[in-house]
């Protein structure tokens, strides 16, 4: 019994140092406010003693290996090892320690299933009263909430400002976010004069916000120059600049000097002071053809660097060779695949799906297309618009209009334009249903945004087809749809505005 008691002891302390060194935030954020001082501290104390005693003897019988620690759970997360992270953060969360609880939730939301998503957002409640980072991060995540409530979204603008004011980063582009995307909700925001307000305050990433607003309004090409002015002097800081500045390069035509930028990136990488999901968004700009002159070679380069320290970049490879054959066979894209299926990343399940949809170097399969779509769906919004087609174009052998309806609706307000322009098409021709030339317009007029020959032409003959006892109706209906949707510009660009919301050196919501 004299050893247990000894051992047991000796997890105390080490206890006492781990937490120490891992839950210092965690202590400050959970300060207890008292008017009596003294009286606090002795509380505080108390709380963290008991903490403390509980994880010791938790664990004492079983020696000090097993010993929950945020310092390690942070550095596994850091390599990869989830499965290490979470079992750490969960045996320090149910202990009530708030970092831990907020690491576990992140770990949830970076599986993008929609359970693990609902499942974080009832962690962070719990620690949302004592903790800055859980304020940030409940409203990163509402603020991100497909077809949020009016409540949800004032909540996260609440949630965020309080973050902000507790010395929070991260929470500006959220916040902008919010008054870009739904403007009918903050009437009384003008997002310019605010950005201008947080740029005059010298905040950080205020500058950011900035280029935000150009990606979400549609102007970035008019303001390349300020973008570059931007990102420049903040390159070292806030590495989602190297993606800035990229496509600013590529836009301009200027090998050279992207060429320098990659050379950055690649050293800041081997540093460790740029993580493998930034140098995959880069070489993912490298080879978009609609940024301009491509330079898939650097691309490919760059993702086999990282892909064993970021599973995803396996996809991004493969989604490469689709793009661009001569960088590989048939054999070489499906050894991508495979090991983007082996780390279990539903971007693979997409592709794949639209492999066999469009029998792009594999053989056009629907039934196998529709297998691997429906795998992706939950988390990939574009697999909803590819269903969508197959059911309204009944490669599986009859048209199934309400589904087609359902996927294609699910696609569209995710902001997958071409949705819009298909269920245009849907409610106008009416294949396998009634024509329907109030939602035609609805959506004719939403295809527009796409700004093709075939989008206009499609408006046009909607709008002459319908009847002048409908317009009312049709207008209200587009104008409904306009504001549940928010204001984003999801168009072109839709990469680079991904990863500037994304949190540096964190997941993305």
């Amino acid at each position: 019994m004299p050893v247990k008691l000894l051992n047991a002891g000796e997890c105390y302390g080490r206890a006492r140092l781990r937490l120490d060194r891992g839950q210092a935030r965690s202590y400050s954020s959970q300060r207890t406010t008292n008017d009596c001082g003294s009286c606090g501290a002795t509380i505080r104390l108390a709380s963290e003693a008991l903490k403390i005693t509980s994880l010791a003897i938790a664990m004492g019988l079983s020696g000090c290996a097993g010993l929950p620690d945020q310092r390690l759970a942070n550095e596994a997360l850091k390599r990869g090892d989830t499965a290490l992270a979470e079992s750490n953060y969960r045996q320090l969360a149910e202990l009530g320690y708030s970092d831990a609880q907020v690491g576990l939730a992140d770990l949830k939301v970076s599986t993008r299933d929609p359970a693990q998503i609902k499942s974080a957002e009832a962690i962070y409640r719990a620690a949302v009263d004592t903790s800055p980072r859980a304020q940030a991060r409940l409203g990163r995540l509402l603020a991100a909430k497909t077809n949020a409530s009016e409540a949800e979204r004032h909540e996260a603008e609440q949630l965020l400002t309080k973050a902000f004011a507790n010395g929070e980063g991260n929470t500006l582009i959220p916040l902008a976010m919010l008054y870009l995307q739904y403007p009918q909700s903050f009437p009384k925001v003008n997002a310019q004069q605010k950005i201008d307000q947080w740029r005059a305050a010298g905040y950080p990433q205020a500058g950011l916000t900035q280029v935000l607003l150009h990606r979400t309004q549609g102007t970035y090409d008019q303001h390349l120059d300020e973008v570059e002015r931007i990102c420049k002097p903040a390159l070292n800081t806030t590495d989602i600049c190297y993606v800035e500045l990229a496509t600013v390069y590529q836009k301009r035509g200027q090998a050279d000097r992207q060429a320098e930028l990659v050379k950055q990136l690649q050293d800041a990488y081997q540093r460790g002071a740029v993580p493998a999901t930034r140098v995959d968004s880069v070489a993912r700009v490298l080879g978009d053809a609609t940024l301009g002159q491509t330079d898939q070679k650097t691309a490919q380069a760059l993702l086999e660097q990282v892909a064993a320290a970021n599973p995803a970049s396996w996809v991004s490879l493969a989604q490469l060779l689709y793009d661009f054959p001569e960088l590989g066979d048939v054999d070489k894209l499906m050894e991508y695949i495979d090991k983007s299926h082996a780390a279990d990343q539903p971007r693979a399940e997409l592709l794949l799906g639209r492999l066999y949809y469009e029998g792009k170097m594999l053989p056009a399969d629907a039934k196998q297309a529709e297998s691997h779509l429906q795998n992706a769906a939950a988390t990939e919004n574009s697999a909803h618009y590819y269903l969508g087609q197959l059911y309204r174009r009944g490669y599986l052998g009859q048209v199934y209009p309400q589904k087609a309806l359902d996927h294609l609706l699910i696609a569209a307000r995710g902001g997958q334009k071409n949705a819009d322009y298909a269920l245009a098409q849907l409610f106008s021709q009416g294949r396998g249903t009634k024509p329907d030339p109030v939602n035609a317009y609805v959506f004719s007029q939403l295809a527009l945004e796409q700004n093709t020959p075939q989008a206009i032409e499609l408006a046009q003959q909607v709008n002459e087809q319908l009847p002048p006892a409908q317009r009312a109706q049709a207008q209200r209906l587009l104008q409904q749809e306009q504001q549940m949707r928010g204001s984003v510009n999801q168009g072109q660009n839709a990469l680079p505005l991904h990863a500037l919301q994304e949190r540096d050196g964190e997941n993305s919501l």
